[in-house]
């Protein structure tokens, strides 16, 4: 069974006050997603802990950094991270990036032997190709929970998300607001003022209602954090969406 993520979620790197994440949990985020490579897991387990919400109500998701991807290091990194977060599992664990220690025969059974020793419940993939998600499908015993990728009005892959809506898997947009250029781009400003919304509400209302995709902002102040929340309620028209579709792609923001 696969998790089910709510249609925003949030992204917390360059999070440090675990009171943030405690106050995202209380306005109701439910998906809070973090990373080794982040260096706040502590924050994020603390703000959970903080949060007067049932832990079985949430999703948490970290991620496996690239230099400890060699089996025996996805234990001892993944059994770490569980202290930093004061848990005992996660719902998702991600392969944050299939660089340096990556090994599609050697590290994606470590993951799957997590899930079966009740530390994670779901694996998920995050910078794959196309190519590098068909490999490793064919070696997970586990099915491919979520895909996350870059994913915003200016830059997104087709190909990955037919793929993922192939396998049956979630894309989960990083960086959605495309590290606030969505604030200058004229076609999101116009639609944003059709709706009486921010342009970052329209690119996160774009998102979420795009089958599969689900956005994970980052924010830290009240206001955006309801802001975005607030995000899945609007509407866009086809019309509208079409727009966004046609902006024109801009360079990778993440390599």
């Amino acid at each position: 069974m696969e998790p089910e993520l709510p249609p925003i979620g949030l992204g917390t790197m360059g999070i440090e006050d675990p009171d943030t994440v405690a106050r995202a949990i209380e306005l109701g985020y439910r998906h809070l997603d973090t990373a080794q490579i982040y260096e706040n897991e502590d924050v994020v387990g603390e703000g959970i802990s903080r949060a007067d919400v049932p832990r079985e109500e949430l999703t948490v998701a970290t991620k496996v950094w690239a230099d400890s991807l060699a089996p025996a290091d996805v234990h001892r990194s993944t059994e770490e991270s569980l202290g930093e977060l004061g848990l005992d599992s996660v719902e998702l664990l991600y392969v944050h990036r299939p660089i340096e220690a990556y090994d599609p025969e050697e590290t994606l059974p470590a993951f799957d032997s997590l899930r079966e020793d009740g530390l994670i419940e779901h694996v998920g993939l995050s910078n794959f190709t196309t190519t590098q998600l068909e490999k490793a499908r064919g070696i997970l015993e586990a099915p491919i929970a979520a895909h996350q990728v870059e994913y915003h009005p200016f830059y997104w892959e087709e190909e990955l998300l037919d793929f993922a809506r192939e396998d049956g898997h979630a894309l989960v947009a990083y960086s959605p607001l495309a590290q606030g250029e969505v604030f200058d781009d004229p076609v999101l400003e116009e639609i944003a003022a059709e709706h009486g919304a921010s342009e970052a509400q329209v690119a996160l209302a774009w998102l979420a209602g795009t089958e599969g995709v689900v956005p994970i902002p980052k924010a830290s102040s009240e206001e955006h954090l309801k802001a975005n929340l607030a995000a899945a309620e609007i509407e866009l028209t086809e019309e509208e969406r079409g727009r966004i579709d046609g902006i024109e792609d801009a360079e990778k923001l993440f390599e």
